[in-house]
């Protein structure tokens, strides 16, 4: 093994799910570290293949048998979407050995592609995973105070976040020529990356979808297309709002988040812990951070997690909904970018807090509230709403 590997978090699930599938997607985005986990961790009990060599795609499609024949048991098939019709095959091979577990992985950088294969190909066959860049428990130690400001990708993280810069500028650039190019019809590449640059602007929003048409000129239509393209390329998701038994009154757009908050930093010019901190994308950039390493933590360990956030048109808000489904567990977070509690911070958890309680949930859910900010643990505070850290919180703590 490759002493510079870092043992992923994820690596547990994707042996339980080996354990219960024929076969197992890995998705995530370009660099998170997809050919690197396989690699070190499954071979040479697994076969590697890439479909990003042209010469196994032309063996594939020349002559899918004998393909087959050679690539049949314990293989994984990194970048299958660069051969859709590969899926087919896999189909036939697994029905053919039906209780073989773990045969296949198969790995992707577009949820897009990968979904319409496996729901038309695999459907009922493949247990799904996403493998995003590293979480904070991932990152060595010295580097993690880096990681709000410069990313958590693992090639920047390894070599100790030189050449950020140069990296970032070549990752999009690469993602925009190469991937949206390639992959999605997109008219206007130029206008696309602006979008991408507006939502880093915008991060923790709501997305207002005619507002960003408007101000880059394309239609509403349009930016909904390119939004989707964002989500499946792994570069951005949503959070929706969060309305059951909390009234009508509410918002119902989604907010804006980054999976990365190092690109967020990227694009809108902020190059030291100083601009971060102290100019106007300072909280949300924190709350995205807080937002996205929740996310990483719930698909990494395959729990089955719902995000949320609550506004209210009275402006109610509160920034995080977390219902864990497998714990039965309601959470209401509000994530401050400060060292000093206040009692004004939590007064909308414990409002919604007291109307979830009153009301019946079956099954009973387990309702708790937390501040979530940079100072010291605190314990529970504020009728009930627990105070704690963020690096606790984002650690399961």
């Amino acid at each position: 093994m490759n002493n510079n590997f870092q043992k992923r978090n994820i690596e547990s699930t994707l042996k339980r799910y080996l354990g219960l599938f024929p076969a197992v997607a890995l998705t995530g985005p370009r660099q998170s570290g997809k050919s690197t986990l396989l690699r070190e961790v499954f071979t040479p009990e697994y076969t590697y293949l890439t479909l990003d060599d042209p010469i196994a795609v032309d063996h594939l499609r020349e002559d899918p048998r004998g393909f087959m024949k050679k690539y049949h048991e314990r293989i994984i098939f990194d970048e299958a979407q660069k051969a859709p019709e590969l899926f087919n095959y896999l189909k036939i091979e697994i029905d053919n050995d039906r209780n073989n577990y773990g045969k296949f992985i198969i790995t992707g950088s577009s949820q897009f592609n990968m979904i319409k294969d496996i729901t038309e190909s695999l459907a009922g066959r493949v247990g799904s995973l996403s493998l995003l860049p590293f979480e904070y428990n991932e990152i060595p130690a010295k580097n993690r105070e880096k990681q709000i400001l410069l990313g958590s990708y693992p090639e920047l993280v390894m070599r100790g976040f030189t050449g950020t810069k140069e990296w970032y500028g070549s990752y999009i650039t690469h993602y925009v020529e190469r991937d949206v190019r390639s992959l999605y019809n997109v008219g206007n590449l130029r206008d696309f990356q602006r979008l991408l640059f507006l939502l880093a602007a915008r991060c923790s929003q709501e997305l207002n979808m005619s507002e960003l048409a408007s101000e880059i000129g394309v239609s509403v239509k349009t930016i909904k297309s390119w939004i989707s393209i964002l989500e499946a390329s792994y570069i951005i998701f949503l959070l929706n709002p969060y309305h059951k038994n909390l009234g009508k009154r509410i918002v119902k757009r989604p907010k804006i988040y980054f999976y990365d908050t190092g690109v967020i930093c990227f694009l809108t010019g902020i190059t030291s812990p100083e601009l971060l901190n102290n100019g106007p994308l300072g909280g949300p950039v924190f709350e995205n951070y807080v937002i996205a390493e929740t996310l990483k933590r719930a698909k990494h360990t395959g729990q089955n997690v719902s995000l949320f956030y609550f506004r209210s048109n009275l402006g109610i808000e509160v920034d995080l909904i977390i219902q864990n489904t497998d714990t039965a567990e309601l959470i209401f977070a509000e994530i401050k970018n400060t060292h000093t509690p206040r009692k004004k911070m939590v007064e909308p958890i414990i409002k919604l807090m007291k109307i979830e309680n009153e009301t019946e949930q079956i099954p009973p859910l387990k309702i708790s509230g937390v501040l979530v900010y940079r100072g010291e643990d605190n314990g529970p505070m504020y009728d009930g709403v627990s105070i704690i850290n963020y690096k606790n919180f984002i650690l399961g703590v």
